[in-house]
């Protein structure tokens, strides 16, 4: 699996220590950092859900201080679902019930031992487009066509 990264600098700490992690794991083979000093996080989230809707990362992983500027921010990316998660319940919904792309998380909000946990969890997620959530899927993907056509 290949993986971009981000974060701005009040993100920073985490996303070193989910990267030290997912660097280490054998399920991912690629992983690409595209934080850089004095990057915003919309910038930065632009940047990793391009990679993700271009076929250059198979996922994502963005941090800030919540979570959430980076998932409103990617989410503006045509054909990227960004999902802010920080316990078990709202990770596992974020790919197995909505195909989230790319996972969001705080630095201000999770422990950097908690978030290595979740991402292990995260890596071997999968959506299945079968369950009463594929459907519901396929309607905001085909909203999102529509827009953008």
């Amino acid at each position: 699996m290949r993986i971009a990264i981000g974060a701005p600098g009040n993100g920073a700490l985490l996303k070193d220590a989910i990267e030290e992690l997912l660097v280490e794991d054998e399920r991912v083979n690629d992983v690409v950092d595209l934080s850089a000093p004095d990057i915003t996080y919309p910038e930065v989230s632009f940047q990793v859900a391009r990679a993700v809707a271009e076929g250059r990362a198979d996922r994502g992983v963005l941090i800030c201080g919540t979570g959430i500027g980076t998932a409103i921010a990617a989410n503006k990316v045509p054909g990227v679902r960004a999902a802010t998660a920080h316990d078990l319940i709202t990770v596992r919904g974020s790919v197995e019930n909505y195909d989230a792309q790319i996972l969001c998380m705080g630095q201000n909000v999770i422990a950097a031992p908690a978030a290595r946990a979740l991402i292990d969890i995260w890596l071997d997620l999968r959506h299945d487009p079968t369950s009463s959530y594929g459907p519901k899927v396929g309607e905001i993907e085909a909203y999102e066509v529509h827009l953008h056509s």
